[in-house]
């Protein structure tokens, strides 16, 4: 008998490659848009509510209107001043950058999704309204459910 033993060791590269690999192809496919939406609303129901268009553009901003006039997206509350605020200046440089030549107080190429409950108070979701209306946002998507 010799007095050293063999020791195998597994060559991990290939296991730390696909687990590398499965990561990546994950991050890739989640679906962060539905983190924008809040379930927990009731939406109104309308027989002509239809998806929302975008016609080829991907700018669209996403706001939860709660019953109590709360704004919550991607669940936190927001104040609706601050956040709309924020989101103009947003979208007007994500607009230049594409190559639109966009300055304060022009029409933002945005399509603003607004979610509200159906016992959400006409005044509350006009305040949200006024809020993007006067940042330059002007086309708007009010989601219902169609009758089942």
């Amino acid at each position: 008998m010799s007095g050293h033993t063999d020791s195998a060791e597994p060559d991990l590269t290939p296991i730390l490659d696909m687990v590398f690999q499965l990561i990546t192809f994950f991050m890739m496919v989640i679906n962060f848009k539905s983190a924008a939406l809040d379930m927990t609303l009731k939406l109104p129901v309308i027989g002509s509510a239809m998806p929302v268009d975008t016609k080829g553009e991907e700018d669209v901003l996403v706001m939860n209107l709660a019953p109590s006039g709360r704004l919550s997206v991607y669940g936190q509350e927001v104040d609706v001043d601050k956040y709309v605020s924020s989101e103009a200046e947003s979208s007007r440089q994500t607009a230049n950058r594409k190559g639109q030549d966009i300055k304060p107080g022009d029409d933002l190429p945005t399509i603003v999704v607004i979610r509200s409950d159906e016992s959400t108070a006409f005044k509350d979701l006009y305040k949200v309204v006024k809020a993007c209306q006067d940042r330059g946002f002007r086309n708007f998507s009010l989601k219902a459910k169609r009758p089942t």
